[in-house]
């Protein structure tokens, strides 16, 4: 049988710390599907869906057990319909913790054949979110620490933009 896991986030944009979980999980199942997911407490959303996907996609050209897909339902529809059996995610804190353990409760509730594993962040990447990202691109930071190079461009060009809208 084949061991399929979902790797979901809002990814807006994909840092190094997201990538490090991808790259991860890629070493423990068999397919790994990073899901671009609708997150409805994060409104103001930089990248399009399909943006973020295009990103994943070009920064995990090198893993070849790794799809990338978009979803705005339910996950545990969506990891049922994949027929995967994990659910992965990154961990960076206790607060990170609280949040997703409630979510792996619901999920299970929701859809008892998978599994919720957690990832624990590199201590580089601890601090490390997209939202940290935005907010030093905004006042011109450097972010080329915390994105892939791949797409360092692009996510600066959109961010630079948004900042003088």
């Amino acid at each position: 049988m084949e061991r399929i896991a979902v790797c979901p986030g809002s990814f807006d944009p994909v840092t190094v710390g997201h990538l490090d979980i991808i790259t991860r999980a890629s070493k423990l199942f068999d397919q790994v599907i990073v899901l671009v997911s609708k997150n409805i407490m994060k409104n103001n959303a930089c990248f399009s869906p399909q943006e973020r996907r295009d990103m994943i996609l070009c920064v995990t050209r090198d893993l070849p057990n790794v799809t990338v897909d978009i979803s705005d339902g339910l996950l545990a529809d969506y990891v049922k319909d994949a027929g995967a059996t994990a659910i992965v995610k990154g961990l960076r804190a206790v607060s990170d913790f609280e949040y997703e353990f409630q979510m792996a409760l619901a999920n299970r509730k929701l859809y008892a054949g998978a599994e919720t594993v957690f990832l624990t962040t590199t201590s580089e990447n601890m601090y490390l979110s997209s939202s940290v990202v935005k907010q030093i691109a905004a006042f011109g930071g450097d972010i080329s620490h915390f994105v892939p190079p791949e797409i360092l461009d692009m996510i600066v060009k959109r961010l630079v933009k948004e900042k003088l809208s």
